[in-house]
């Protein structure tokens, strides 16, 4: 113990210990912190094409359903909800919200390579929507727009590539 300014402080001293033996092994399925995707581990790219148009599916089951903040499904969503929902019945599991889809999917994809599955973000990655068909250079989306709307499809239009913050591929 030491007096400090007036204040008692207790010091410790660190003593080395040696162990008799080898060292503990280390788990060899140890995850990394902070990964939340899972995602498929498909051979091939019809394989992963089969995965996409699975979670389309899924997603266009729900066309008509009322958009809801905050809702996940199955009888209202959000943007980001809708995604999710559609990708977890296909077996692809993603986060919760808009800006962490976008940061836990590693396949980053640029707008003239986009394909149906694809996940496209707006206005700062502030919405979510899934690729859903491809029509010449004609790209459409199913999303979840805003209160008031309805799930659906609709068309990338010129305002939407002005706002395009990104997208990803998570089969």
């Amino acid at each position: 113990m030491r007096i400090l300014g007036g204040l008692a402080v207790a010091t410790a001293v660190a003593t080395p210990v040696v162990l008799a033996g080898p060292a503990p092994a280390r788990a060899a399925t140890a995850k990394p912190v902070g990964v939340v995707v899972k995602q498929a581990k498909h051979k091939t790219w019809a394989e992963r094409q089969r995965l996409a148009r699975k979670a389309l599916k899924y997603a266009a089951s729900k066309k008509g359903k009322p958009y809801r903040y905050g809702a996940a499904g199955p009888n209202a969503f959000d943007c980001s909800g809708l995604v999710q929902w559609s990708y977890r019945k296909a077996g692809v599991k993603l986060p919760r919200v808009t800006g962490a889809q976008y940061r836990s999917v590693k396949n980053k994809v640029a707008w003239n390579k986009l394909a149906p599955g694809d996940l496209v973000f707006f206005n700062g990655k502030g919405h979510v929507g899934i690729i859903y068909k491809k029509k010449g250079r004609t790209l459409y989306m199913i999303h979840s727009p805003h209160s008031g709307d309805h799930v659906r499809v609709a068309k990338l239009n010129s305002y939407r590539k002005k706002t395009f913050a990104g997208a990803v591929r998570p089969y």
